[in-house]
């Protein structure tokens, strides 16, 4: 381990926030040429409060629609939810992973500690911005594309500080709790919710300030690549970043740290339940883990709480009266809505409730929600076994290398299915509480999609993981090729030339067929199901010869 706290962060994280800006980067590039091809006056005629909602300006010239479109809201995204885990993870982390009494062996405090990985969040975070900008400005440059008066430099600091707010959320919350799933947890579903919150209530008359009381709304409401900087917005998100580091260090002063991460699962629980012991002594196996799938499942229970809350309460249930309270407005204008901007969202008509909820909850929500699920146990199913030390444990026992692999996927599988029954769920009685009249087996159709999707990535994840046991590589792989794969779904229809290539992303055979409107696409379907058994099998065959590591 380094003496410097600092440095060791740094060279630990740098590598993520370079793949994830490099991603925007490209995809800004991308974007730039795909919209060089098309009529941007379509745009200009927009209500106001619906551009505000996409970052577009009333005059959408190409620069301000690309970065709009792509850097301030895809980038923002990915820029805080990168730092997040940074801020999860400060103190947290090391509990979990057992490092935190090695650490405060050395001639260190624990204040010290904090304040050199928060100065790692501020420079490993500056660093990500540093290249989204670079990109930024030589994108146009590459492409020859003309952008206009764009202000660059004032978007990325707007994206910079909204990224330290939610990465220093996160770390007051989980150095408070000591729980990293917790911190990691709520500031991202905070971040989720702000997003849409700040985008939506000022279509509602009378509700315009109700957006000003959630934080995404002072990183973009003024929209900074086209009126600078908001000296006062940031103010407010710079102030919360200070109070947050605050708790932070006194939640690290008040609590007992543990040398390793400890907790009661559900498992536990059912055993110490005479009611339910012999029934989970049954599933579980003995102490050779012959019920891996079941203690992988009880290892991952926060994520699913917390990820089925979101989209059955907050993406489901809440969509359907709101749609019905705003349907007015939407009715007038959604159906002259571009569908080339739209499909950055999943396509979809606003002036109908499926075409909402397209947008809104199954365009990017639906999908991304299941990946939490599957990424994150496809991600640490076998290379979070290796980097953790616990792999040699597990393979002591009689259980071969390929039903590791069988069962840990038996986990993500039921986990992803979870997701989708809830998202079904939500979406379903959202629609009977606003009374909207959306068909339930439609619903049941693009939720299985979403699922079918998510599986198929965590399912990349599982393979990357099985192939070089490295979780990092695991998670930001299956990543990027969901952000790629969505923007280039997006993107290539755009032009007619590239428009044969979108069978190419896994994105086409989610909502390309328009299930919450057609039903069920079982071709669709059945392309999802194929590739993802596809790289199950490459994970046991890759897994299987390749020698495991025994040190993280």
């Amino acid at each position: 381990m380094l003496a410097n706290v600092f440095v060791k962060t740094i060279r630990d994280r740098w590598m993520a926030m370079f793949i994830g800006a490099i991603s925007i980067g490209l995809l800004l590039l991308a974007g730039m040429a795909a919209y060089r091809s098309i009529d941007l006056s379509i745009y200009q005629d927009m209500p106001a409060a619906f551009t505000a909602l996409m970052n577009i300006p009333r005059t959408a010239d190409l620069g301000a629609l690309a970065y709009g479109a792509i850097y301030a809201s895809y980038g923002a995204l990915t820029l805080a939810a990168l730092a997040i885990p940074m801020g999860s993870g400060a103190i947290a982390g090391e509990e979990r992973d057992g490092t935190m009494g090695l650490l405060l062996a050395n001639p260190v405090g624990r204040t010290s500690v904090l304040l050199q990985k928060v100065g790692a969040l501020v420079i490993v975070t500056a660093f990500g911005t540093g290249v989204l900008w670079a990109l930024g400005v030589l994108s146009p440059v590459a492409l020859g594309a003309q952008v206009g008066d764009v202000h660059v430099g004032a978007l990325m600091l707007h994206m910079f500080v909204n990224a330290l707010f939610y990465g220093s959320l996160a770390l007051a919350i989980s150095t408070w709790t000591g729980n990293r799933g917790l911190g990691s947890g709520v500031a991202a579903g905070i971040m989720v919710v702000s997003f849409f919150a700040a985008g939506l209530f000022p279509l509602v008359s009378g509700w315009e300030n109700v957006a000003k009381g959630f934080p995404w709304y002072y990183y973009s409401s003024n929209q900074p690549q086209v009126s600078g900087i908001d000296w006062g917005h940031l103010a407010v998100l710079f102030g919360c970043i200070v109070v947050f580091v605050v708790v932070a260090v006194a939640g690290v002063g008040r609590r007992d740290l543990r040398s390793q991460s400890v907790g009661v699962t559900i498992l536990d629980r059912l055993r110490a339940n005479p009611r339910t012991a012999k029934l989970v002594e049954r599933l579980a196996g003995s102490t050779r883990v012959s019920g891996i799938w079941l203690k992988t499942a009880s290892e991952h229970q926060g994520l699913l709480i917390i990820t089925g809350y979101v989209m059955f309460l907050l993406m489901g249930i809440v969509m359907g009266p709101l749609y019905k309270l705003i349907s007015g407005p939407m009715k007038q204008f959604g159906a002259s809505l571009p569908p080339t901007l739209l499909a950055i969202f999943g396509g979809g008509n606003l002036s109908t409730p499926e075409g909402f909820y397209q947008v809104e909850t199954f365009g990017m929500m639906a999908p991304l929600a299941v990946m939490v699920a599957t990424v994150t146990i496809g991600a640490q199913a076998l290379a979070g076994e290796e980097e953790h030390r616990t792999m040699g444990l597990l393979l002591s026992a009689p259980v071969s290398r390929a039903r590791v692999v069988l069962e840990k996927t038996v986990t993500m599988t039921l986990y992803g299915l979870a997701v989708g029954a809830f998202i079904f769920a939500g979406v379903w009685l959202g629609s009977v509480i606003g009374r909207l009249g959306m068909s339930a087996a439609n619903i049941g159709a693009t939720a299985l999609l979403a699922t079918l999707l998510g599986l198929l990535l965590g399912a990349v994840a599982l393979a990357l993981g099985a192939v070089t046991g490295r979780v990092r590589v695991a998670v930001y792989g299956a990543v990027g090729i969901a952000l790629v794969g969505h923007v280039l779904n997006a993107f290539l229809p755009l032009n007619e030339s590239t428009k044969g290539f979108t069978k190419w992303t896994p994105f086409a055979y989610y909502l390309n067929s328009d299930p919450l409107m057609n039903g069920m696409d079982w071709w669709h379907g059945f392309v999802l199901l194929a590739l993802t058994v596809l790289l199950v099998g490459l994970a046991v065959v890759w897994f299987q010869r390749r020698d495991l590591r025994q040190r993280g």
